[in-house]
């Protein structure tokens, strides 16, 4: 997603909308979007926020940008902090705010409590008619790049009990015990249809945060700080309901993991909307279904929550009416509720054949996705900003992870004789 050019007569909006679509999840500007960010900010906010850097950064940063004196500037950052608008990160007794992506970010904060301050069902009704409806925030989300916000878990429990490797980051009960703080509130999908009369019936606060977000949310009543245990509780019982584990798509410090199911949450709708093109990175597995064990029943079917399972003749000559269950593996996103939903243990999981590349971390998914959709200038040379010397370095060092291929297209994106120089010699 290019950076979009503000017109004469956007505003202050416009030029927040512009800022959104420096990074690489960004927002495509329409009036339903100007209609949810107004509803969400003040024209001034709007106006402040247009200015802020990509990379976290402090109060006195903000107030030079804002030309305003430093009290009056944390003010206003504690605040929209407040509101989940921004998180306010403690690191070492220092405190950095960041603006958020509008997903995964404040789009989702605006309605994982209920809030007294915003109309929270006309912002469910413009979300559904910007996500769902006009679909070109969708698709620039998903159909951008091959590197993908969101992974899907396996379901632990229905993998085979013999030898098989799996990786601690391919297991959400692996995150939940490593993270540092843990915090769980609304289903944002769920809470969302609810204010549109369609929610389904599955548990509603059930979305967990983690680490330095979950602390920002949960210091702020966005979410509610919980232990290990508890969190631990709240998986198996998604996974008893048949909901998918979706997650950030990194190996280390993943910032969330929701409980999706197919008919709310939008990871899904687009799973199943877009499924040619792989808008979900999928689990490392796929269920393999045992034709003698299956009987047709269907219950695999009903229970896929992105149609990737169906019935099919069973092609016996003494039941000429007789079914099984088939699989679509280019729609399977690996996530196991069929493998636990058949009730004849007829489905066991496998491997698939090749292992999905995952990001190390949150910097180099970011720039891999920022390479793929044409914005890492933007994200390398923050204008607004200007990277100290360590935002720089960490960068770059997420650079240097990727694969050749991708170390040259963000060589061609910045145009720099340094970092191309600094390609060159991290591969010697």
């Amino acid at each position: 997603m290019a950076p979009w050019i503000v017109k004469p007569g956007d505003g202050a909006y416009g030029r927040f909308a512009a800022r959104l679509n420096r990074f690489p999840q960004g927002a495509p500007p329409t009036e339903r979007l100007f209609q949810i960010l107004r509803l969400l900010v003040s024209e001034r906010e709007a106006g402040l926020l247009a200015q802020v850097p990509i990379r976290p950064f402090t109060a006195r940063r903000a107030a030079a940008l804002w030309n305003l004196p430093e009290a009056d500037a944390r003010k206003v950052l504690d605040g929209l902090a407040d509101r989940a608008m921004l998180l306010d990160l403690v690191t070492d007794g220092e405190t950095r705010y960041a603006l958020p992506p509008p997903m995964a970010g404040f789009f989702e904060f605006s309605l994982m409590r209920v809030r007294g301050d915003l109309d929270q069902k006309a912002l469910a009704e413009l979300f559904h008619q910007y996500l769902n409806v006009e679909e070109d925030f969708l698709r620039a989300l998903v159909l951008q790049g091959e590197t993908q916000l969101g992974r899907v878990f396996v379901d632990e429990a229905g993998l085979p009990r013999e030898a098989l490797e799996v990786l601690d980051f391919e297991r959400a009960t692996e995150v939940v015990r490593g993270a540092r703080v843990i915090g769980v509130s609304d289903c944002y999908c769920r809470r969302k249809m609810a204010h549109l009369g369609r929610a389904c019936d599955a548990p509603m606060e059930i979305c967990m945060t983690f680490g330095t977000a979950a602390d920002s949310l949960t210091r702020h009543g966005t979410a509610r700080r919980v232990a290990a245990a508890e969190c631990l509780d709240l998986l198996e019982q998604a996974r008893a309901r048949g909901l998918v584990q979706f997650g950030e798509n990194v190996r280390e410090d993943v910032g969330f993991i929701c409980n999706c199911c197919g008919c709310c949450c939008e990871a899904l709708v687009a799973a199943r909307r877009y499924a040619f093109l792989k808008p979900v990175h999928t689990s490392a597995y796929l269920p393999e279904l045992a034709a003698e064990g299956c009987d047709g029943c269907g219950t695999c079917v009903r229970a896929c929550p992105v149609d990737a399972l169906g019935l099919v003749s069973a092609h016996d000559p003494k039941r000429p009416a007789a079914r099984r269950a088939r699989l679509d593996p280019d729609r399977c996103l690996g996530c196991g509720v069929c493998a636990r939903a058949c009730t004849r243990q007829a489905i066991r999981l496998r491997r698939r054949g090749r292992r999905l590349l995952t990001p190390v971390n949150t910097a180099h998914r970011a720039v891999m996705m920022a390479i793929e959709r044409g914005t890492f200038s933007e994200l390398l040379v923050d204008g607004q900003s200007g990277y100290g010397h360590r935002a720089v370095a960490a960068l770059l060092g997420a650079v240097f992870r990727l694969p050749p291929l991708k170390q040259a297209l963000a060589s061609e994106q910045v145009k720099s004789r340094f970092l191309g120089r600094m390609l060159a010699r991290a591969g010697r």
